[in-house]
Order: C-alpha cells, then sequence, then structure tokens
C-alpha cells in the first residue's frame, strides 16, 4: 500500500498550543481519482461545525441591536405557523425549539437531492407539529440552524455567505473559507467519500441548498485554525456575547457533552472544553478548544465513515498525557465482505465469534455501525440480508427506539407490513416524540 493510500483516516489534522501548530498534515487523498493528496489547505465540507459560525452571525446582529435573542423567531420570519409562536431565537440556538428536524423526516434522503430556495425549503418542515413545548429539552436540530440563517438574511439585508464573508472570513483572513456548492470553483477542494468493504466510493450527492446555515460550510485546518484564535480576542464580538455562547444549558444533552449557541461545552481530562463535531454526505469532522491551556484539536475527512470525533478526543489525550485507546476499524467492513463472499448466516456468526474472542479489536459498541451496514444493504437491494443485520442491531441495543425504527423500514421495504408495524410500535414506545414512527404507522394501516 502506497503512503497516500488511505486505510482508515483520510484528511487533515491540526493540533496547536498558543496558536502554534505541533502539527498540521495532511493523510490520504483529497481526490482518489486524479491521486491529489490531502494537505493542511485541502478544503472540507466541515458539516454542523458550521453552527458555530451562524451563532457568531446572530450575535453579532445583536451587538448591533438588531435582534435579541429572546425574542420570538416569528418577528423575523415569513409565513410564520401559529406553533411557533412561542419560539424564541434561543430556543434555535439551543436546540429547544421542539420544531422537528428536517434530517430526521422520513424522506429526508429524496428531499436531499433537491434545489430549493431557502426559503421555500422551510415548507418541507413549516406545518409538522412541534415535539414539545418550546423550553422544555434539549433535541438535537437541523431546521432551527436553517431558521436562523434566514433570520440573518432577513436582519442583515445580506445573503448568509455574503455576511459570514464580511464580517467573519475577510476580516480575518480565512482565503480559504466559504459556502460549498458544486457549481462553485474551489481551490484544493476535497472530494467526499464514504468507505465500504476496504473500498473507497463517492458519497451520495447531496444539493447544498438543503444544509444551508446548519452545515454547508468548507474550510481548512489552517483557517480553522484562525478563527479559533479569534475567539479569545474581541475581533468578531465582544468578550460578554463570546461569554454568552459559551453558556452551557446545564443539561447534558449530548453524553457528558452540555450545550451553548453553536458549541458543546463539556470537561474533559480535568479541563474545561468546547467543541462541535460535524458529518455531512463523504465528510466527518471535529474542532475541540481547550481555552484555559489554548489547546486546539482540528480533525477534517473527506471519509464520512472516520469518526473526526473520537479521533479528535484521541489526540487530545495524548496533548494532556491522558490515557487513550487507538481507534479501531467498525466492525460492519469486516461483515460486509463476508456477507458478499460466504453469505448472512456466516457473517453473523463470524459476529459473535470476533465479539467474543477480539472485543477491543472492532468496534462493536456504537449503534450506527450495523444501522449503516444495514441501509447499504438496503440501497444494494439486499433486503433479507439487511433485515438480519438490523434484528442483530436490535439485539444488542434492545432500548433503542432508532434500531427498532431501522427494522420495521426493512420490514415494510420487504412487504412484511405486521412485523412492520410490530417494530415501529416498540420504537414508539421507547420514544414517544418519534414523528418517523408515527407518520409510518398511519402509513402502514392506511390512515391518512
Amino acid at each position: 500500500m502506497s503512503p497516500l493510500e488511505p486505510k482508515y483516516f483520510n484528511g487533515a489534522v491540526l493540533v496547536a498550543r498558543n496558536g502554534q501548530p505541533l502539527i498540521s498534515k495532511g493523510y490520504g487523498m483529497a481526490n482518489l481519482e486524479l491521486r491529489v493528496p490531502n494537505k493542511p489547505q485541502t478544503a472540507f465540507r466541515i458539516g454542523s461545525i458550521t453552527k458555530q459560525f451562524t451563532a457568531t452571525a446572530i450575535m453579532m446582529l445583536q451587538e448591533r441591536r438588531k435582534l435579541n435573542v429572546k425574542e420570538p423567531i416569528c418577528k423575523y420570519l415569513e409565513n410564520c405557523p401559529a406553533a411557533w409562536q412561542n419560539v424564541t431565537i434561543h430556543h434555535l440556538l439551543t436546540h429547544t425549539s421542539g420544531i422537528p428536524s428536517y434530517t430526521s423526516l422520513p424522506d429526508f434522503g429524496k428531499i436531499s437531492t433537491q434545489h430549493f430556495t431557502f426559503a421555500d425549503f422551510v415548507d418541507v418542515f413549516r406545518d409538522k407539529p412541534l415535539e414539545f413545548t418550546p423550553g422544555d429539552k434539549f433535541v438535537y436540530n437541523n431546521s432551527g440552524y436553517y431558521l436562523l440563517g434566514l433570520i440573518v438574511e432577513q436582519v442583515s439585508g445580506a445573503s448568509y455567505v455574503e455576511f459570514l464573508r464580511g464580517n467573519v472570513f475577510l476580516p480575518l483572513g480565512m482565503k480559504n473559507s466559504g459556502y460549498d456548492d458544486s457549481s462553485t470553483l474551489v481551490p484544493n477542494r476535497a472530494s467526499g467519500y464514504y468507505r465500504r468493504k476496504s473500498s473507497f466510493f463517492n458519497a451520495d450527492y447531496m444539493n447544498m441548498t438543503i444544509p444551508y446555515s446548519a452545515g454547508a460550510l468548507y474550510s481548512t485546518t489552517e483557517d480553522l485554525l484562525i478563527w479559533e484564535q479569534a475567539l479569545y480576542t474581541d475581533k468578531i464580538i465582544p468578550r460578554t456575547s463570546l461569554d454568552e455562547m459559551f453558556k452551557p444549558l446545564n443539561k447534558k444533552v449530548i453524553r457528558d457533552w452540555d450545550y451553548g449557541y453553536g458549541w458543546g461545552i463539556g470537561k474533559k481530562f480535568d479541563r474545561a472544553v468546547i467543541g462541535h463535531s460535524g458529518e455531512i454526505n463523504g465528510f466527518s469532522s471535529m474542532l475541540i478548544r481547550f481555552p484555559s491551556e489554548w489547546v486546539t484539536v482540528i480533525v477534517l475527512s473527506n471519509n464520512q465513515n472516520a469518526n473526526a470525533e473520537e479521533i479528535g478526543e484521541g489526540l487530545s489525550a495524548i496533548v494532556f498525557g491522558a490515557p487513550y485507546d487507538l481507534p479501531v476499524p467498525p466492525v460492519s467492513e469486516t461483515l460486509a465482505a463476508t456477507i458478499d463472499q460466504k453469505g448472512i448466516a456466516f457473517a453473523l456468526k463470524q459476529y459473535r465469534e470476533l465479539k467474543r474472542a477480539q472485543p477491543n479489536n472492532y468496534d462493536f459498541f456504537t449503534e450506527p455501525v450495523l444501522d449503516r451496514l444495514g441501509y447499504d444493504l438496503l440501497r444494494n437491494k439486499k433486503v433479507q440480508e439487511a433485515i438480519e443485520i438490523l434484528k442483530l442491531n436490535v439485539e444488542m441495543f434492545p432500548t433503542s427506539s432508532n434500531v427498532y425504527d431501522s427494522l420495521g423500514e426493512a420490514y415494510m421495504v420487504n412487504g412484511d407490513k405486521e412485523l412492520a408495524i410490530k417494530n415501529y410500535e416498540k420504537s414508539l414506545q421507547l420514544n414517544p416524540k418519534n414523528t418517523n414512527a408515527v407518520d409510518m404507522l398511519k402509513k402502514l394501516r392506511g390512515n391518512k
């Protein structure tokens, strides 16, 4: 294997202390077909790291007294439904609005390839009922950050990207950052991939009007270091606004992380940490800050299977001399190859044997590993194999609503209405707010 041939990680990494890189390096290929290597200047889609830029734009407008985060969003949005009347900008920033996230809608895969105007896309989720009373709980939500982009445009009079370009990217000298779309020529842009059975494939297409202010930006490790260092200053917004952005909800919303405005907030290695991950078709990203030590860790990958968050946390542990685990490959890759070569029965037997004999050599303990394999099999018309893999995931994670939802979908594809209903009902029992299960049960029962 060539030193440039990626095995598991494909991307760029930067670790800095006091703004000075300790390591800044590219790995694997930015474009596998043209044999272009990744480097620190390679531009990657950063997915949900976009949210911190959107939140910053909102705080800038608040500083200019053009809005207040405690105001209702309907003050700034056209055709605002009655259900949103009590939703504030703060609720959108903190994922506490109750508005359903469009990426969780059952037809999102189909929607994601279509072109929309930003205003028209809101129709996709505008009339969906709230999942909970605004402010009652945290549910990660891309719809909220999409709406924040529209508010930025409405209040500033500029497009979302023009506002960021004029108020963030150009003032800071972030010359290799912007809004990604397929028509714009972007120097050093990486192509996105996913990995299956030890081979890489081009990522599924997504129209970039879909992620918008929730996840459509691109950047480089070098530009993100410039951005991160600016957060120690008042170059962009005053310290009071930064403190407001970094104020946690105190709800421990994602594992041991809390949430502010566009940032996860927590504690690692007995140190305060601020960060955010990002995933979008073909890409995985993570930006971690340890502000009291001025340590920065940035991981950008053009392999959507790469766990940039895990890699970033491992690199952080190395910086502070803490214990860490080397990343292990997902067991799904081995199973996928076995299914093709020896069949599903052998693959299921192999899974149990590997988990018993080599528990530390593969990722057995992350629910999405088998879920993604199941959906990959569905896409490739291997429905029976998908059902068996998703049944295995139910066995491994019996308290997860999502695994029953996925198995229900596989049974529905297979035309097994009774088992589809049974699994969607179980999913809804475990998570009564699962609107997809509600919609699928209505469809299966013939209700409108």
